[in-house]
């Protein structure tokens, strides 16, 4: 059980549930693949433990709910919400919070994770990333 694909898949999602940069890095390939919903890619271990970094600066409440999920070799699927409050001035405020259904996909290879892709709605992050931005700009004026 512990080098199954599924196993491995759990446990960087509850490395991620943890907002354990260390402990992500730590299940992740070398040459790890990050894919966002928007189809951007980040390659390289060392390169997410920076993105991990960051995002969980910005959200620092991160957390996937996984409801169901389903494995076919070295692929397994998770189905269910990702959330999390959007915090750029490191203060969790109701207003800011949000969360989206979500599908995650990772290949593992070697008992590690060699690609992690979210499949997700970021509207409702993007949209508060936005309104933070119109009211410093207007707090500047």
């Amino acid at each position: 059980m512990k080098d199954s694909a599924e196993f491995v898949a759990f446990q960087f999602v509850w490395a991620i549930n943890r907002r354990d940069v260390e402990g992500m890095v730590g299940w992740m390939t070398p040459e790890h693949r990050f894919v966002d919903s928007m189809g951007v890619e980040v390659e390289g271990r060392d390169e997410m433990r920076e993105g991990w970094t960051e995002y969980f600066r910005m959200v620092p409440d991160y957390s996937i709910a996984v409801d169901e999920s389903f494995t076919n070799g070295s692929v397994v699927v998770m189905l269910g919400m990702a959330q999390g409050t959007y915090a750029p001035d490191d203060l969790l405020r109701p207003e800011n919070r949000w969360e989206t259904q979500a599908a995650f996909r990772a290949l593992i290879e070697d008992g590690k994770v060699a690609e992690w892709r979210v499949y997700a709605d970021n509207e409702p992050m993007r949209q508060l990333m936005r309104q933070g931005s119109l009211m410093q700009h207007a707090c500047i004026k």
